[in-house]
């Protein structure tokens, strides 16, 4: 495994800038694409599954771990008590969303899936209800969304795919209890002692108070000069091994755990203004990413989505997978995005305009293997043919969840240029239908409209502000470009703001708040690369 991923991640690293920031290809393509060509349907190299009975654990524990530091990372990069004050926002798209999605979907894995009944297909629909958080802050954090996704829909893009990523257990536990529990009260009552108090909670309040010491640990300690900066860095694995090892030993859900130590380190902005400027955790994120999505492409079971005799057609697959894109969770958003500060109207809510639409059609991946890996292991050995709707569910549940993330990797991953693409096609086509010929007529709906007039002393302005006709004979909208400051793409948010987090360092360290009480106003000539109109002065 290791040779491949270094092969993969080196040959990566060469063509990274034309693959990341020209092609808009991530790592998770590349390697679940590597993972098919070295896997026992192209190269034969490279098979997990020929690795004996252990292969769901091996497959359950990696995916653990990937899944942990990406969400102890995106608990540790929000802004400081971002939990706290987005909880309004997030509660209604994690709780609510996830919900319909669930019963939604289970309601059309059990139309078209004969064998199953409708308690079999919440467990399927529970694999496929989380957002995957690697997917997602692959895309997020990519130059494209950067360029059109507002920061704030960034962020609570980010948080909502992380908790949601963790609350799927309780989906799956009740699903799991009503499956292979004889009464129907014996199964809701585990569900609310175990899935929810012990699980959920408990494992919730551990990771808080074990990022909530670890913050006030090292923030003593660096105070004293005992400890530097990359004391935190080593953080973002050492502190998330530690509390996924706590919580697997008690049997609570690590994973949310991971995302509360996460959040909670970082809880005053202290974490994440010690390790700005550092590359060491996007470093672990590209080499975690790239294993784990090559051997997701080396063990998707190509030969498992035509199985007639178990239900498992691919016409089924496909018209699940389409059903899922649609419906899973923008039915919803549309639904409550009122009540979600974060989004401003419907448009963003589908992110439909200017925004890369895929966001929120939610990736499937990591968190879906995981989950549906995790199942498996409380789900009896299925025996061929099955004998009862438990073994019929554990022989084909990761066909089903395999094939929707196989789609949605693709999908995901070719929805830039798609989307690239139907921009272009769309912009030229309002160029070409606002063209005119400075010695014509112009089109009818101009009659009224004042223009420019070229003379011998220069070009003479209208009485009219609003349109203005430009030396190429294009009509431009004047107050569009004055209405709002243009920042280039080169100066993103965060690269603007952090500017104001290093200043405070010296604060931060004497214990003062991180709040920077700086001032806007116009910007001389030279600053921000000439581009924007504005600058921090003290």
């Amino acid at each position: 495994m290791t040779r491949f991923e270094g092969l993969c991640v080196s040959q990566f690293s060469v063509i990274s800038l034309l693959v990341k920031e020209i092609l808009y290809i991530n790592e998770v393509v590349l390697g679940t694409v590597f993972g098919i060509l070295i896997g026992p349907y192209c190269a034969n190299v490279f098979d997990p599954r020929s690795w004996g009975g252990d292969t769901e654990r091996i497959t359950l524990e990696v995916t653990r771990i990937v899944l942990a530091v990406g969400l102890f990372a995106i608990g540790a990069e929000l802004p400081r008590s971002y939990m706290a004050d987005h909880a309004k926002g997030l509660l209604i798209m994690v709780v609510p969303t996830m919900a319909f999605g669930w019963i939604v979907v289970a309601a059309f894995i059990y139309a078209l899936f004969p064998g199953y009944s409708y308690i079999s297909a919440l467990v399927v629909a529970a694999c496929l209800t989380p957002t995957d958080p690697i997917i997602s802050a692959a895309i997020v954090g990519g130059k494209f969304a950067l360029e059109h996704v507002p920061i704030d829909l960034r962020h609570i893009i980010s948080a909502e795919s992380a908790a949601n990523d963790g609350l799927a257990y309780p989906f799956l536990s009740i699903s799991i209890y009503l499956t292979t529990e004889s009464s129907s009260r014996v199964a809701v009552g585990k569900w609310f002692l175990i899935g929810w108090l012990y699980e959920v909670i408990l494992g919730t309040l551990l990771g808080a108070i074990l990022g909530w010491m670890c913050r006030h640990l090292m923030r003593f300690s660096y105070r004293k000069g005992i400890a530097d900066r990359k004391s935190y860095i080593a953080q973002y694995l050492a502190l998330t091994f530690f509390t996924i090892g706590v919580c697997y030993t008690i049997g609570s859900d690590d994973l949310l755990a991971a995302f509360a130590a996460g959040t909670a380190i970082n809880w005053d902005g202290y974490f994440i203004a010690q390790t700005e400027g550092e590359a060491f955790s996007s470093v672990v994120d590209l080499l975690l990413n790239c294993a784990c999505f090559i051997y997701i492409g080396a063990w998707l079971p190509f030969d498992q989505f035509n199985q007639p005799d178990l239900g498992i057609t691919p016409w089924r697959l496909i018209i699940l997978f389409l059903v899922i894109l649609a419906l899973r969770r923008i039915p919803s958003l549309l639904l409550l995005y009122r009540w979600v500060p974060e989004i401003s109207n419907w448009r963003e809510a589908i992110l439909c305009r200017d925004i890369e639409p895929a966001l929120y059609l939610g990736p499937m991946g990591v968190g879906a293997v995981f989950i549906s890996t995790l199942a498996l292991t409380r789900l009896p050995e299925p025996q061929f043919p099955p004998q009862t709707e438990a073994e019929l569910l554990a022989a084909t549940l990761q066909t089903i969840v395999s094939f929707v993330v196989l789609g949605s990797i693709i999908i995901h991953g070719l929805s830039i240029h798609f989307f690239s693409l139907g921009k272009n096609v769309r912009s030229r086509t309002l160029t070409m239908s606002r063209t005119l010929t400075l010695g014509g007529s112009g089109p009818e709906w101009l009659s009224g409209v004042h223009r420019f007039t070229r003379t011998s002393a220069g070009i003479q302005r209208s009485s009219t502000p609003s349109l203005t006709v430009a030396e190429q004979g294009s009509v431009e909208d004047e107050a569009k470009e004055t209405a709002k400051p243009h920042i280039p793409h080169s100066v993103s948010t965060h690269s603007f703001m952090s500017d104001l987090t290093r200043k405070n360092e010296d604060c931060l360290r004497d214990g003062v708040p991180s709040d920077y009480n700086g001032k806007i106003r116009p910007s001389g000539p030279g600053e921000l690369r000439n581009h924007s109109p504005y600058r921090v002065s003290e």
